[in-house]
């Protein structure tokens, strides 16, 4: 939306745009509690007058986003560059975000695809028809590459942080 909404409102737009990702009707989206958590640990810009504007919806749906594979500390990491840049008006956060969205359309037609083939091979692995044996092949293997593109994310994100602290060094030496 463009006007600031109150936290009520954004748990509120939250449970309705991401209804579909959850996995069972007690899961909850969004809570105040994850809200104040996010605020308090500085992982998106602060807010003002109890309002979030639409940057920070940007960024705590990013957050909702990396949570389900990253720990608070590397989102927290992950996210400092953008929320400095926005700090100093250097980024397009829409225009990243619309970005992003359409990088995650492109990912999930790949994973599609991706998983369609991983079916046909887990079914030529498999010498008998147990379906289940099959699916829990299928679940082993999603789960070993879900592993690997988070550890993946990992090493990126150690480098970021990495990159960080050497620009802070190189700052305070300056000084």
């Amino acid at each position: 939306p463009e006007i600031d909404l109150y936290m009520d409102q954004v748990i509120q737009l939250f449970d309705h745009k991401y209804k579909e990702t959850k996995r069972n009707d007690d899961e909850k989206i969004l809570t105040k509690t994850m809200i104040n958590n996010y605020a308090k640990g500085k992982l998106f810009i602060p807010i003002k007058n109890k309002k979030y504007s639409k940057k920070h919806l940007i960024l705590i749906s990013l957050i909702y986003q990396l949570k389900g594979a990253l720990s608070i500390t590397d989102i927290k990491s992950t996210l400092q560059i953008i929320n400095d840049k926005i700090t100093t008006d250097d980024i397009d956060l829409e225009s990243f975000y619309t970005n992003l969205l359409t990088l995650q359309k492109m990912n999930a037609e790949n994973i599609n695809e991706s998983i369609h083939m991983k079916q046909l091979e887990v079914k030529q692995m498999m010498d008998e028809e147990d379906e289940k044996l099959e699916q829990i092949m299928l679940i082993a293997s999603l789960v070993n590459m879900s592993t690997s593109y988070r550890k993946i994310a990992e090493r990126l994100i150690d480098e970021i942080s990495e990159a960080i602290v050497e620009s802070d060094s190189e700052t305070k030496t300056k000084k």
